[in-house]
């Protein structure tokens, strides 16, 4: 099966907090100068008297946000996850994450794929940063219908969020039947010979990755985890213990991010080899897409030679 294209997860994140606002007057938006790249732009033509430009002041549009938070509003930050994470991380980290203030961030155009902005705009260790720090949860959807049921629930959530969003259009994975709980897996696939742990749009890569290898005989159980922070320990145990094996990728480094917290949950609870597919100890580069999914190692070619050859080395 061949997924029908959708939307760029930062045009369903424009429109749903638009949409939320329409009801719920405490949803504010402070940008970072970037309102038609991260699309909200689209709240601003619907809500301007809750749209603040901010400037490329990121710092001071966190702790704008931190001021907000304490009357009552629900403050979305959108930036790019460079600024976000790198640029104002000591503003998030003092002032949002240490008094645990209802501040939701999005980082924009995060992982690999940024539009060719240069690699200084890349950022694919943010994860690996937000899950490390004390009250911080950490969301990263996998296509436009769980973004939407991510940020209705991120609203409804008291508390600190980084939610992870990405650049391209996105293929769709899941239909309206799907339900977004936070900290809470799905199961995407069943299958008996390889179990696979994802998160965000690399889930779809690797569901394709999963058509390839069934032509070849192999069966991959593949389990979506768009809460890399609180984590589904539960769900990770309960098939580590099935499997004895497990399979982590992310479009984001191996160090820190989805791969590190599986491993240390199971090197807690239930220790079993795993393998994490992702991004290496590295800086990336500007490139077409694909050239560089294929360069990185995370395409869904790429993915699917890399899970049969681990298949098949068992």
């Amino acid at each position: 099966m061949t997924l029908a294209p959708g939307k760029a997860l930062r045009v369903a994140f424009g429109e749903t907090v638009t949409e939320l606002a329409n009801d719920d007057p405490r949803i504010v938006v402070l940008d970072g100068d970037l309102g038609s790249s991260t699309r909200v732009d689209i709240f601003e033509a619907a809500h301007p008297e809750r749209f603040f430009q901010m400037g490329i002041a990121e710092q001071n549009m966190l702790g704008v946000a931190a001021g907000m938070a304490t009357v009552g509003f629900v403050p979305f930050v959108s930036t790019f996850a460079c600024f976000a994470v790198a640029r104002a991380l000591d503003s998030i980290r003092v002032l949002i994450a240490q008094p645990r203030l209802n501040v939701k961030i999005t980082g924009g155009y995060a992982g690999l794929l940024a539009g060719m902005t240069g690699k200084t705009h890349l950022m694919f260790d943010d994860v690996a940063v937000m899950r490390a720090m004390a009250n911080m949860v950490v969301v990263s959807p996998a296509d436009e219908v769980e973004t939407r049921q991510a940020i209705k629930a991120i609203t409804d959530y008291e508390g600190p969020v980084y939610l992870r969003l990405t650049r391209p259009e996105t293929p769709i994975l899941f239909d309206d039947a799907h339900r977004f709980e936070l900290g809470k897996a799905t199961l995407v696939r069943d299958g008996d010979d390889v179990t696979v742990f994802s998160t965000g749009v690399q889930t779809t890569r690797v569901f394709e990755a999963a058509q390839l290898l069934a032509a070849k005989g192999i069966e991959t159980k593949l389990v979506h985890v768009p809460t890399i922070k609180p984590l589904d320990e539960e769900a990770i145990v309960d098939a580590a213990r099935e499997a004895g094996f497990v399979v982590t990728a992310e479009e984001h480094t191996i160090i820190g991010g989805l791969g590190s917290a599986v491993a240390e949950t199971l090197s807690d609870r239930y220790p079993v080899p795993v393998k994490r597919l992702g991004l290496a100890d590295t800086f990336g580069e500007s490139g077409p897409n694909h050239e560089l999914l294929e360069k990185y190692g995370i395409s869904i070619e790429k993915t699917a030679a890399s899970i049969e050859t681990l298949v098949r080395a068992r």
